[in-house]
């Protein structure tokens, strides 16, 4: 005779209507619509914890103190941080200009140059007047009769000296019968005449041996004296260059000294000066690109720029990093964190031979010389999915500079430039921004991370609801219908608002602080307001726009709930099973997330098997879920076997189900049905049920718990409500439950039951009717008493007995 228990356990045990929802009370507002409050002054609600983080991280100044704000998707973290960075910045001063500029002493290496703020553009200005200035004097003074003058007696002076020189060989040569003559191979020896006239080779022919030998003699002497002639005359045409050398020196830094003066004037800096210095030496010394003939350029067919070509380009200012019109210290939020988009690069042109070729002048900056001396801001995700950019952002932290490489150098010996810009100091607050997840995984791999990312600024996925918090959503409300030119929300569209966010929390006493969610349904509530020509959003278009949106979006329920009513999918909600029961489960399909009954079964028979787990076994389970089959063996042999070896096997499946199942939600669904299916007493399929146990039978939290008791009671109702369907869940979700209107009004009319429970004998209790059974011995015709008498019954049986 079973011991069953009475009616009125169920209906003691069932939550009440109040225990269902917590509404906001809109008589707690003093404003009838949002238009009558100011706003949002914090900029944030219910962050403090985050709020706080961050203002320490941009105040701390020592290094490694960069920032990693952190928290879920849509709690505003990359709004509030990117705001409140500005306004940090905006109080500091305008970092300074940086400029590359041609390194004279290692071409290779161009050399940076630190300007104040707005100052770089002006430099390079000055040094492009400058070039045209320098022109300018140094063709006038080139052009003038002074330096004609000065050049000529030069060109005199040692014209004469080389025409004595050659006077001299050339008496020489008379005196002994021979006369020079130059031809365009050089100089040759003919013979004279007595009379002085050259002697044909017909006529020397002729004449005796013994004068032939003697011209021969006397030409040897002559060739002689004139080899040591021609050094002399190579010695006075080098001297005269060497002076003409001097000359136009002296002349081009007469002319040029004042211009350069100028500068030297209107710039202090060490640097700086030192590279006008090397400039102007390099002017003189290659003054002649100044004054070039300008009939021979006219004359050319193609002009030659001055630009990307010759001499002076060396002479231009490449303004790296111009801050002209700026006003605080910079904020660089950068989307596409690559290297080069970081830490800059050398360009290349194409040239007429076809290869690629670089300068100074094509080096470009990056984010990082853009945000220096303010505030950088990148996703962590985006940029861990550059590693030259972590590591190379890693790496300028360190050393603190920024130094422009090519990342391919690391892996290949073929670099595509030769370019080694100067490293410029570096000193900026990164600022990360990413999911746990991405901080976990740095801060346990990355030691670097631990070092130069002290700063966490965490945000909360919810708040605690409070007067000031609902008070705070009222306020966040009124700033973004204002901002976005939305219509005003009376009070009672706020509460309705408000409570939106308690089930997005899904807890009765927070907030959630992801305000995506509340976002797009206060923008489609006044859509639908104005749609309706209502000047204010009141509580039905706020359920309007809820209605739609879940109406674009629960296909995927739709057809589920189609195939259980036509019985493709097989789920009674009605009469009892033994070994079978509805557990609960949540459904994703992207922007949508629905409950679903799962039919549960469980057959025991004789061995010493244990528990299998079909799903286990055919790998169609979760690590968790596997988990949770093991502490239901532990509390089976806890509760069963304190004496003797539990000698049972059973099988649990999840019938019907072809994709994975993970989770310990189901784990107490699972020991009902085996405590069913040995003791051999029905369960009610009117009731679903959720909840993980522990070893010792304490039902424990699980999640989704509003889907889940919607999901079956939106089954239940197609099926026809007979005042018996219900959920059970653990005690511990009752501060979680914020149901639909329809579930409440079916509960108010005791059509729908909800039960919670904190052990695994309450539950087996409600869903058989009859009592589980308290201590040894159990009580005749509990539930227990029936599992302690099946497994005495099995304990000598074979392992491989048929089901039972």
């Amino acid at each position: 005779m079973l011991k069953t228990i009475p009616l009125s356990e169920y209906q003691e045990r069932e939550l009440s209507l109040k225990e269902l929802q917590c509404c906001c009370d809109p008589v707690n507002f003093t404003f009838m619509d949002t238009s009558e409050l100011p706003g949002l002054r914090e900029g944030i609600v219910g962050q403090e914890r985050a709020v706080s983080a961050l203002k320490f991280g941009l105040a701390m100044a020592a290094q490694g103190y960069n920032l990693f704000v952190v928290g879920p998707v849509g709690t505003g973290k990359t709004t509030y941080a990117v705001q409140k960075i500005r306004e940090t910045a905006a109080q500091k001063p305008v970092s300074d200009d940086w400029c590359y500029v041609y390194n004279f002493q290692n071409p290779d290496q161009p050399m940076a140059l630190r300007f104040a703020p707005g100052q770089g553009h002006r430099f390079r200005e000055a040094v492009a007047q400058l070039v045209g200035e320098l022109e300018q004097e140094l063709v006038h003074q080139f052009d003038s009769e002074e330096y004609h003058q000065e050049s000529d007696k030069i060109l005199k002076q040692y014209t004469n000296q080389a025409e004595q020189v050659w006077a001299l060989v050339e008496n020489s040569a008379r005196q002994l019968g021979l006369a020079l003559q130059r031809t365009a191979t050089g100089v040759a020896t003919v013979p004279m005449t007595p009379n002085g006239k050259p002697i044909s080779a017909e006529f020397f022919e002729q004449l005796p041996e013994s004068e032939k030998l003697a011209f021969r003699v006397h030409k040897e002497q002559i060739e002689e004296l004139l080899e040591e002639t021609v050094r002399q005359i190579n010695a006075i045409q080098k001297g005269a260059r060497k002076a003409q050398q001097v000359l136009d020196e002296k002349t081009a830094s007469f002319a040029i000294q004042h211009l350069f003066d100028d500068l030297f004037s209107q710039y202090s800096d060490d640097k700086v000066q030192g590279f006008l210095r090397r400039m102007q030496a390099d002017v003189i010394r290659h003054h002649q690109e100044f004054h070039r003939d300008q009939e021979e350029d006219q004359a050319s067919p193609l002009p030659v720029p001055d630009l990307r070509g010759g001499l002076k380009a060396r002479y231009q200012v490449n303004v790296l990093v111009d801050r002209q019109g700026h006003e605080g210290a910079p904020v660089i939020i950068e989307s596409n964190p690559t290297y080069f988009n970081l830490f800059g690069k050398v360009e290349y042109r194409g040239t007429a031979a076809g290869a690629m070729v670089s300068d100074y002048t094509m080096v470009k900056a990056g984010s990082m010389h853009q945000a220096n001396g303010g505030y950088l801001i990148v996703q962590a995700q985006d940029l861990l999915t550059h590693p030259a950019s972590w590591q190379g952002l890693k790496r300028a932290l360190k050393n603190g500079e920024i130094r422009i490489e090519h990342p391919a150098e690391e892996s290949t010996w073929m670099v595509q430039t030769g370019l080694r810009p100067e490293a410029i100091p570096l000193q900026v607050k990164v600022v990360l921004i990413g999911t746990p997840y991405l901080f976990h995984l740095l801060y346990a791999n990355d030691d670097a991370f631990r070092k130069y990312f002290k700063v966490k600024v965490e945000f909360d996925a919810e708040m605690d609801r409070t007067e000031e918090s609902c008070q705070k959503y009222a306020d966040f409300i009124a700033s973004f219908t204002r901002e976005q030119n939305l219509l005003p929300f009376t009070r009672h569209a706020v509460g309705q608002v408000i409570d939106f966010s308690s089930r997005q929390a899904e807890h009765r006493h927070k907030l959630s602080t992801r305000f995506n969610p509340l976002i797009e349904l206060v923008t489609e509530a006044s859509f639908y307001a104005q749609q309706a020509g209502a000047n204010q959003v009141d509580v039905v278009h706020v359920e309007k726009a809820l209605m739609e949106k879940v109406n674009r979006s629960n296909l995927t329920k739709e057809k589920v709930l189609e195939m259980i009513l036509d019985g493709t999918i097989s789920v009674e909600t009605r009469g009892e099973r033994v070994g079978q029961i509805n557990g609960l489960a949540v459904l994703n399909s992207g922007d949508f997330t629905f409950g679903e009954p799962h039919r549960i079964t469980a057959r025991t028979y004789a061995g010493r098997r244990g528990v299998v787990n079909v799903e286990r076994e055919t790998a169609m389970s979760g690590q968790i879920h596997d988990k949770g089959l093991l502490i239901l063996g532990g509390y089976l042999a806890g509760e069963f076997a304190r004496n003797r070896p539990l000698s049972v096997s059973a099988s649990l499946v999840f019938e019907q189900t072809y994709s994975m199942i993970d989770g310990d939600s189901a784990s107490s669904t699972e020991l009902y049905a085996l405590l069913s299916s040995l003791s051999g007493v029905p369960i009610k399929q009117s009731i679903a049920v959720t909840g993980s146990v522990d070893q010792f039978g304490d039902i424990q939290p699980i999640g989704g718990v509003n889907d889940k008791i919607e999901g079956f009671f939106y089954i239940c109702q197609a099926q026809g409500l007979t005042g018996e369907q219900g959920v059970i869940i653990p005690h511990q979700n009752v501060t979680n439950l914020f149901l639909s209107d329809e579930v409440r009004q079916a509960v108010e009319n005791g059509q729908f039951h909800i039960w919670p429970v904190r052990t695994i004998k309450e539950g087996i209790e409600l869903l058989t009717g009859v009592e589980a059974g308290e201590g040894e011995p159990y009580p005749e015709g509990s539930v227990y008493a029936l599992v302690e008498k099946r497994l005495q019954e099995m304990e000598g049986s074979d392992e491989g007995a048929e089901p039972q």
